[in-house]
């Protein structure tokens, strides 16, 4: 039989509070970081707070790391002050891995090299059952780390293509706005940007309960990115050719994608076989003509439904397309919306912006 002692330390130890560990590294955004630590702490704490003036118990306890535990002068001239450095025998219940501020056209190697210890520490704590959660291009690191292959994943849309050349064995979901994988599903994974709130939610979710995060979410205002990242996506990323045959027809398309049928008079213009010019078109921007072509088109209308009050059928004529219905599916499929959610999402943002 239990003790009075026994029971009460017994009670203590099964309200202590979750610890979340948020990696702090020089390449790390302060306002991620602290963001982090800001939305946990209120956790348990804030909505009592601001309904009847009582500040509750916390129920998470966020803890700042770092593989020194030394300040870090990082990114956007910010100083982060770590809790802690990251130790051998240190095991919290969860890991965040948020932003990481690095070109898009890192090499794998150069990662590997610039967080060796960091990455070396993710592998040993994941092997003792540890829980990793990444936002943004914090998932970089956990490729990196090789805890991704054949796994489900998602990152910043702008990283895509850097994950899909220089990892082809990971199941890339860009437009997801979280993936949980691994096993035990203890990956977890949101998109980019502001996606790390998104990701806060969840693990609040997930380790004290969904009521607490609705709380959470009421408190702080913030709305869940349903829709992914599609909406954010600038579509026409493709290179600019050095082929000079391509090259010309890229600015001919760009200014003259509306028209019945471009890529036909790119061809004929470019003095190719079509064959000849659809590998040669491929081969330098990465795209098909005809997927440059929606692209341009997409990425026009886009722009017209944030800055014009015309009809969405208006604009799907200035761009090519006679049918406004096949437009509308058309810019569904590589949006994630439609035109009218597009627009009602975007127009506002800018009029208030303004």
């Amino acid at each position: 039989m239990m003790t009075k002692n026994a029971i009460s330390k017994s009670s203590q130890e099964s309200k202590r509070p979750m610890e979340v560990a948020i990696l702090a590294i020089s390449q790390a955004t302060p306002s991620t970081v602290y963001g982090m630590n800001d939305l946990l702490c209120s956790v348990g704490r804030d909505w009592p707070f601001v309904t009847r003036g009582e500040l509750g118990p916390s129920l998470i306890k966020p803890s700042i790391v770092s593989l020194t535990g030394q300040p870090i002068n990082s990114v956007n001239h910010g100083y982060i002050h770590p809790h802690r450095k990251l130790a051998d025998d240190y095991h919290p219940d969860a890991v965040c891995v948020l932003e990481v501020f690095v070109d898009p056209k890192v090499k794998p190697s150069q990662l590997t090299e610039d967080f060796k210890g960091e990455l070396q520490w993710l592998r040993n704590y994941w092997k003792k059952g540890g829980t990793i959660a990444a936002a943004c291009t914090g998932s970089l690191l956990l490729a990196a780390a090789g805890l991704l292959e054949d796994q489900e994943a998602t990152t910043h849309w702008a990283y895509c293509e850097f994950f899909q050349n220089n990892y082809p064995k990971i199941q890339l979901s860009p437009n997801r706005a979280l993936v949980t994988s691994g096993e035990g599903q203890r990956l977890i994974m949101a998109g980019g940007g502001t996606s790390w709130m998104d990701l806060g939610l969840y693990l609040i979710s997930r380790f004290v309960g969904v009521e607490e995060a609705i709380r959470t979410a009421k408190v702080q205002i913030i709305e869940w990115h349903e829709h992914g990242q599609q909406p954010y996506v600038y579509l026409n990323r493709a290179r600019q050719s050095e082929d000079a045959v391509i090259g010309d027809s890229q600015v001919w398309l760009a200014q003259n994608y509306e028209h019945t049928a471009p890529v036909t008079e790119a061809v004929k213009r470019s003095g190719l076989t079509e064959r000849t010019f659809k590998r040669r078109f491929k081969l330098a921007t990465g795209m098909s003509p005809i997927e440059y072509v929606l692209t341009l088109r997409i990425e026009e209308a886009k722009q017209m439904l944030e800055t014009s009050t015309l009809p969405v059928e208006a604009i799907a004529n200035e761009v090519g397309y006679q049918d406004a219905s096949f437009f509308g599916r058309k810019f569904n499929k590589m949006v994630g919306i439609t035109p009218a959610q597009y627009r009602k999402k975007f127009a506002m943002l800018r009029k208030h912006l303004k």
